[in-house]
């Protein structure tokens, strides 16, 4: 296994203390970790800020040896990040996946995740357009403690400026392309996701367990599959 550099890059609200149980356990395998913060606060900023951001954390790094991650609104960032730097291989992981020109505010309605969103809820025992809750929605799974950390922390500001801003990439990198989709995700389901990948990558998308926040609630098995792309 050659050693190489996981840039990670967060979703909705850009905090890169979202990844801070994974990557222990890459850097414990000799591997150098990143976590990205995303100027996710500031109403100025759109993907191209975004973009900005992880290419700085990049810097002058060989590209062959960075293997970029993205979660779930990182999915729109990280197209953009691979017409600049070819790196290695790209991790998608409970991402929105756009196409070429797409906002991600224009994402939800054009994948179907509003629909699918509330047949889970249904599937869950709730109403089909019950009130998002956070610790229903994306903690269910989380351990108790991690779960109270991320609530003492606060809930990272997310500007809704970036929905408006359009993803001007001309196409998918020719570079491996690995999508992870938690089989309990309740935010976008599992079913939903693979379709998604299916029609817009043309590939099968992986399953694992746990839920939308999965390197909070499984990081010893994101750890293992990321592990095993650089095998």
């Amino acid at each position: 296994m050659s050693n190489v550099t996981f840039i990670l890059v967060p979703g909705a609200g850009g905090d890169p203390w979202y990844w801070h149980l994974l990557a222990p356990k890459l850097e414990a395998r000799g591997h150098e970790v990143v976590p990205v913060a995303l100027p996710a606060a500031d109403d100025s900023a759109g993907l191209p800020e975004y973009t900005n951001a992880v290419l700085r954390v990049l810097g002058n790094r060989d590209p062959k040896y960075v293997v970029l991650v993205a979660q779930s609104m990182g999915g729109f960032t990280a197209p953009l990040v691979c017409e600049s730097v070819p790196v290695r291989a790209l991790v998608l992981v409970n991402a929105m996946i756009p196409k070429p020109g797409e906002r991600p505010g224009e994402w939800f309605v054009s994948t179907g995740q509003t629909e699918a969103k509330r047949e889970q809820n249904v599937r869950d025992g709730r109403s089909a357009d019950a009130p998002f809750d956070p610790l229903a929605g994306f903690f269910h799974d989380v351990p108790r403690s991690v779960t109270d950390e991320a609530l003492a922390r606060g809930e990272s500001k997310q500007s809704e400026n970036v929905f408006a801003s359009p993803c001007t990439f001309r196409a998918w990198p020719a570079i491996p392309i690995h999508v992870l989709v938690a089989r309990d995700d309740r935010f976008f389901p599992a079913a939903f996701q693979q379709r998604v990948v299916r029609e817009r990558l043309g590939i099968e998308a992986e399953q694992l367990p746990g839920g939308h926040l999965v390197a909070l609630s499984q990081p010893d098995e994101l750890a293992a599959r990321l592990l095993s792309y650089v095998a």
